[in-house]
């Protein structure tokens, strides 16, 4: 049977939905039977599309019973695909891709857009899975609790058992483990400025007291006040759940102490049920804020620290409440104030902070212990594989990266720490940093700060810079050599949330291909993309706020956010002809990849920063079984000199001329197979 998708590359919208009607039963069996690992040219939106039975049958037929049944069941555990390797060392070779499960509407929905992942795209990344806060923003996290938004009515009809968020989520992790994914989860090192964590437990977070729009108390221990009030309010409503305080105030503030647990203190401050909850933390914030009272709002970027009020600059919410704005008293390049948020209190302070300083010899250890706790009782939860630290690139030490790093140097690192001594060694660190220069985003030397966090590879910032331009080759140059001369692994970023936004359209109006080409190819180094990017529209006009994943980190409803608001659920770009030649790419990717498979890249023609050098060539070691062109210029043909091909077919290229193989086209990837069982590559 012929495939519409290889042979007709101008395919409208609407004529790919009439070809695939007519013969994806053709694909949905070849996945099952396990022929491929993937469901070929399936539409992320027509995944989420199928019936929860339909889906559950695919499942089942993919699995076998005995998986299948066990994955389904939330008491059961499905081994992680990388529960043998001995150390974290497997994400630097990683392909991921990030999801934000507000985009598709529940976790079962990842399940169902897995379906459309290769074998090779071999990690999920969940975007924060708590009750966000402010806004809506799913980094403002609330509480511990999983955000009950990502609960499927739909998958609860069909699987009766599965009643609650928390069983679902981690049915869905059984389900990718099964499916030979491994899973992570967004750790945070802040949250909702008044979030019930932070209510819970205001010493290991820092406070400020104000009087209008002026800041009049930044000392040490103001949160031993606001205990006082919070105490106070419980004594005058009453608990939540109607049990006596005859017990003292540490008890119940001090996560050091192990007399109450999270949950009962939960409850006694708010209750049970989300809309109780959410009354009592609103009536406890407003009594906090009519004393003046509130905490820090986290910051980006030196100096960190130094902040003051401007009176004249402020929001109401519907309680007429003001929110003032702060500012960085000697603001730098790229200082910001994060008015939502609060990050933990993890230092104390030096001389009472009256000037600002941290005491980084000091460490506020019950704050350590209680974010490592907490981060390690999750991952026990669900059985996830690795983290995505947010912030990573905070170094708050004005003189740079410490020649000796400690247990209390970053939270991330305490994080990963935590978890593998307790017997999962497997556990990966993957860092939310830029490779910024030093001094930009942290203090000192970022390189030297992602070693000392222990991260196994990182984002980086390729996504921001167009394919071909001097930027993107002098990055992508850089990122080669890093990997080569680091600890960490920089990924080959082809999209993120981030950057899933208006203000960067002009990434990916062209080279997207090349772009996938390159991330998947280069096997020895991790690549990142976001959902979304397959069938992302070019975008050479803006596109409605909806078609834009980045503005569904948060829940803007307010028409004045002209450049934030949505008024709907995310609307899949409708670019199928991308898609359709992404999916040939990875078909063929998938034909040769147990070839391939995390070997050594070896540089036939390197990247370089020369701006005339914008043809790379690379095989694999040992052997030169096939080679790798790529032309990242968007202007200009070039050729492969000296290039014999009399040893070598091509057997693969994204443009549509590949009878040609002697000059790639601009932005374009050749593969060359070779004809002998031990090549050599002549240039």
């Amino acid at each position: 049977m012929m495939n519409p998708f290889t042979t007709n590359t101008s395919l409208t919208y609407d004529e790919y939905v009439r070809e695939w009607r007519d013969i994806h039963h053709r694909f949905l069996t070849d996945f099952e039977q396990s022929q491929c690992s993937f469901v070929p040219y399936f539409l992320p939106e027509f995944s989420l599309k199928l019936d929860t039975f339909q889906l559950l049958e695919i499942l089942r037929q993919r699995l076998g019973n005995d998986v299948f049944l066990r994955a389904l069941n939330p008491a059961e555990t499905i081994d992680s695909p990388v529960k043998n390797q001995p150390d974290s060392q497997w994400l630097k070779k990683s392909n991921m891709v990030g999801v934000n499960v507000r985009t598709i509407g529940s976790f079962w929905n990842v399940v169902a857009y897995a379906l459309t992942l290769p074998q090779f795209h071999d990690s999920v990344h969940l975007l924060p899975i708590w009750e966000p806060g402010v806004v809506g923003s799913l980094y403002g996290k609330v509480s511990w609790n999983i955000n009950a938004a990502f609960f499927s009515n739909k998958l609860q009809e069909a699987l009766p058992w599965l009643d609650n968020v928390e069983k679902q989520l981690k049915v869905v992790v059984n389900l990718l483990h099964a499916l030979g994914k491994t899973v992570g989860l967004d750790v945070i090192p802040h949250t909702d400025r008044f979030s019930e964590i932070v209510l819970i437990h205001p010493r290991i977070f820092e406070w400020i007291r104000r009087e209008g729009g002026a800041l009049i108390d930044h000392s040490e221990n103001v949160w031993q006040q606001v205990e006082t009030v919070i105490w106070a309010f419980l004594q005058e409503h009453g608990t939540a759940d109607g049990s006596q305080l005859n017990f003292g105030k540490d008890i119940l503030f001090d996560p050091e102490i192990p007399l109450l647990s999270d949950k009962k203190r939960q409850e006694i401050i708010f209750g049970f049920d989300q809309q109780q909850r959410l009354y009592r933390r609103l009536a406890l914030m407003q009594t906090l804020i009519a004393q003046g009272f509130e905490t820090l709002p986290m910051t980006m970027a030196p100096p960190y620290r130094g902040l003051h009020i401007n009176p004249e600059v402020f929001v109401l919410d519907e309680r007429d409440t003001p929110w003032f704005q702060y500012e960085f008293d000697h603001p730098q390049e790229m200082s910001r104030v994060f008015g939502p948020l609060t990050r933990y209190r993890f230092y104390h302070s030096k001389n009472n902070n009256e000037a600002w300083e941290l005491d980084f010899k000091h460490p506020n250890v019950g704050a350590w212990h209680y974010f490592t706790r907490k981060y390690y009782e999750c991952q026990q939860l669900f059985n996830f594989d690795f983290m995505r630290g947010d912030m990573a690139h905070v170094q708050m030490r004005p003189e740079g990266v410490p020649s000796d790093i400690d247990a209390f140097y970053d939270p991330l690192r305490a994080v990963k720490t935590f978890i593998q001594k307790r017997g999962v060694k497997y556990f990966a660190f993957y860092a939310e940093t830029f490779i910024a220069p030093p001094n930009v985003m942290g203090y000192g030397n970022e390189l030297d700060h992602l070693e000392a966090i222990d991260a196994d590879a990182t984002l980086g910032d390729l996504q921001a810079s167009v394919v071909g331009s001097a930027e993107f080759s002098e990055r992508f140059s850089l990122y080669d050599q890093l990997l080569r001369t680091r600890q960490f692994a920089p990924s080959f970023t082809i999209i993120t949330a981030d950057k899933d936004d208006p203000r960067f359209d002009i990434f990916y109006q062209n080279g997207n291909l090349v772009r996938y080409f390159m991330g998947l190819f280069l096997t020895d180094m991790p690549s990142y993309y976001s959902l979304g990017f397959e069938v992302r529209n070019l975008h050479l006009e803006r596109g409605k706020n909806e078609e834009y994943t980045k503005l569904y980190v948060f829940q803007i409803h307010d028409d004045r956010e002209e450049d934030k608001v949505t008024h709907g659920p995310f609307e899949w770009g409708k670019n199928v002809s991308q898609f359709a030649e992404l999916n040939k790419l990875r078909l063929f990717a998938e034909s040769i990849w147990k070839h391939i498979q995390s070997q050594t890249v070896n540089w036939l023609v390197a990247p370089s920063t020369a701006p005339n050098n914008k043809l790379w060539v690379w095989t694999h070691a040992p052997h030169a079984r096939f080679v790798f062109v790529v032309n990242v210029d968007p202007t200009t043909e070039a050729q492969v000199k000296g290039f014999d091909t009399s040893n070598y077919d091509l057997v693969f290229s994204t443009s549509h001329h590949p009878e040609n193989q002697l000059f790639t086209p601009p932005l374009t990837g050749y593969i060359y197979q070779s004809k002998e069982a031990f090549p050599t590559f002549r240039l």
